[in-house]
């Protein structure tokens, strides 16, 4: 590891530690159904109005089989007033993909969480990372402001080389 990721990975560390949130029902467990489920509704949705979906969507689809089974007017109903209805439309896909062609097993690489429908790198990265231990850099909005903020990064990130090079600072800092 770098001395500068070293740097950066233990006042992160210690940051969250002190001041973070640990009570988020998501993180009490590190099921990639359970995982998943709360990137998808945490894109470009507020922690505090994902707690009450993220309950009620698990009390009626407690596991991937019970997703994949409900049709498509039941899984919307349900994710309705949370918006970005396409999240609700490719998450219950991917069940189906997953129930269908992995045996109702998540794939245990980023690289293969990738080829699912509705699954970026960011939200590869996070199951792949918390729930299969994979040494991956994980890129959502929060870890962007903060990569961005510290290592002086100002390129504009709408332009996917920027993206991209924000991407490798990430992987670069991931301890070896």
């Amino acid at each position: 590891m770098t001395p500068r990721a070293a740097g950066l990975a233990s006042r992160v560390v210690r940051w969250q530690r002190q001041h973070g949130r640990h009570d988020l029902p998501w993180q009490q467990g590190r099921d990639p159904y359970s995982v998943w489920l709360s990137e998808i509704m945490l894109q470009q949705t507020q922690v505090s109005t994902v707690k009450a979906y993220y309950a009620r969507f698990l009390e009626r689809f407690p596991d991937l089989q019970s997703l994949a089974a409900a049709n498509e007017d039941e899984v919307l109903a349900l994710w309705s007033g949370l918006g970005y209805y396409s999240r609700a439309r490719r998450l219950h896909q991917c069940a189906r993909v997953i129930a269908e062609h992995h045996g109702g097993v998540f794939p245990g690489t980023a690289a293969e969480l990738m080829t699912l429908p509705g699954i970026g790198r960011s939200t590869a990265a996070a199951i792949a990372s918390f729930c299969f231990q994979e040494r991956v850099a994980i890129l959502d909005g929060n870890v962007k402001r903060v990569l961005t903020r510290v290592l002086g990064f100002a390129e504009d990130l709408a332009q996917p080389r920027n993206e991209r090079a924000l991407w490798r600072e990430a992987e670069a800092l991931l301890p070896r």
